[in-house]
């Protein structure tokens, strides 16, 4: 399996997570899609710093060759996936009243 398709695997599982197991549907949310460009800003300065100074290296038979900063454009679809997983997880707990059982 190639880099390319593992990230456009995380993307679609962490979507389908998102809007029928969790139910939290943070996608269909327009404060997730107005907030997600701070996240890709701080994701792009750790990726250009990480792939530019050659600490992380990628296989180019794995990739599409496409670079952002150069770091593989499947670095961004990655992020997306790790962060919508992330916050739909946490949002499901808050609603469960996980944070309420603590105290």
């Amino acid at each position: 399996m190639t880099y390319t398709v593992a990230a456009l695997l995380g993307v679609v599982g962490a979507v389908l997570v998102d809007l029928f197991v969790l139910r939290t549907r943070l996608v269909r949310h327009a404060v997730f899609w107005a907030t997600y460009p701070i996240i890709i800003f701080f994701q792009l300065i750790s990726n250009g710093i990480l792939t530019g100074r050659d600490i992380v290296r990628y296989d180019p038979e794995a990739i599409i060759g496409l670079r952002v900063v150069y770091a593989p454009v499947e670095d961004l679809l990655f992020g997306f996936a790790l962060v919508l997983l992330t916050l739909s997880v946490w949002v499901w707990l808050g609603r469960r009243g996980v944070q309420r059982a603590r105290r």
